[in-house]
């Protein structure tokens, strides 16, 4: 099923099941008015929304109506968690061998993790409001998913049984404010505004073949103001799947349903051409664009995002259909 979250005036939205073709979509107020109310009674109220999606998916429901991906909310508008991983090694080893710094070892078998804004998601076609363009504004695509409630010392398997839906995200990155911010020790805060997620969140069985091992083995696409920057694979490369993500957070904590668990910057590794090093899968952050072009030439070419600019992100099966609906977003200044 494919569950989305429009716009009602209040802060959570109101729940709407969305047909597999995205066209139409159905309120499932009979069952729940809010996604999170699914997630916390999951097992009683899963199945029934499911029967809903079968109907709809029939063209059977009698109160469908077109489905307006700009009429939606984040699936999840405020969540319980937002944590962020860095799956995609070759990400980090980019970012790092551009800056002139050794890839650290432990990150080799201990993921890197932030946490971030979870009070207020961003939309799928909802601007994204910043103080100022020297802020160094980046995209990040992403691959995300939406738990179960998760035991604390939960084993990576365990972990994957806990995961209920797949969204796609724009973690949004101000990469200026980030030295000063990682200097003082603590981490990131104000470099990391709010994160948009995808029109729709889609349950396992929907990606069939596509979702495996706790992966998801889809081209990850990335236009920047109407030009395709980024066609990434979002599988093969991904060093740690999500279970394994779920297990880092469980080491010390109880994960709730509810929480949000990111990938990170979907990336994948250069090809050898004429003896330098190629990126024939472009790029899913303008970080890492520029960390290519610091490879190559030494410095990097490429600005960061400015006011006006768009951002589309976007992953369609194997018959060209979009799967989770089209993140796209304009850059605008703070009023």
């Amino acid at each position: 099923m494919k569950l989305a979250t429009y716009k009602d005036g209040s802060r959570d939205g109101q729940l709407v099941v969305v047909s597999r073709d995205l066209s139409t979509a159905h309120y499932a107020t009979g069952i729940a008015h809010t996604l999170q109310q699914v997630l916390d009674d999951w097992n009683f109220l899963a199945p029934q929304l499911q029967d809903l999606s079968h109907t709809l998916n029939q063209g059977k429901a009698r109160h469908a109506f077109p489905f307006e991906p700009q009429r939606c909310m984040a699936p999840l508008p405020r969540a319980y968690q937002w944590a962020d991983g860095s799956a995609y090694l070759n990400h980090v080893d980019l970012v790092r061998r551009a800056q002139g710094a050794e890839l650290l070892q432990s990150v080799n078998t201990d993921p890197l993790m932030y946490q971030g804004v979870s009070d207020a998601m961003l939309g799928p076609c909802d601007d994204v409001t910043v103080p100022s363009e020297d802020f160094g504004i980046d995209f990040e695509a992403e691959v995300a998913v939406v738990t179960a409630d998760v035991p604390m010392g939960a084993s990576a398997d365990e972990a994957l049984e806990g995961i209920r839906l797949v969204m796609l995200a724009n973690d949004v990155s101000l990469r200026q404010l980030m030295p000063e911010e990682l200097a003082k020790g603590f981490g990131f805060f104000q470099c990391k505004p709010a994160t948009a997620f995808s029109p729709v969140a889609v349950s396992l069985d929907e990606l069939g073949g596509a979702w495996q091992g706790g992966r998801l083995h889809l081209t990850l696409q990335s236009s920047w103001n109407g030009r395709k920057v980024g066609m990434c694979e979002a599988g093969p490369e991904m060093n740690f799947h999500f279970g394994q993500l779920i297990a880092h957070m469980c080491k010390t904590r109880q994960v709730r349903a509810g929480s949000i668990v990111g990938s990170g910057t979907v990336s994948n590794q250069a090809v050898d051409k004429d003896g330098r090093p190629h990126w024939p899968k472009g790029y899913s952050c303008i970080a890492e664009k520029r960390a290519m072009e610091t490879i190559l030439d030494g410095q990097p070419s490429t600005g960061f995002m400015k006011f006006g600019d768009t951002i589309r992100i976007e992953m369609k099966d194997a018959l060209g259909q979009s799967v989770f609906g089209a993140i796209d977003q304009k850059i605008t200044p703070l009023a």
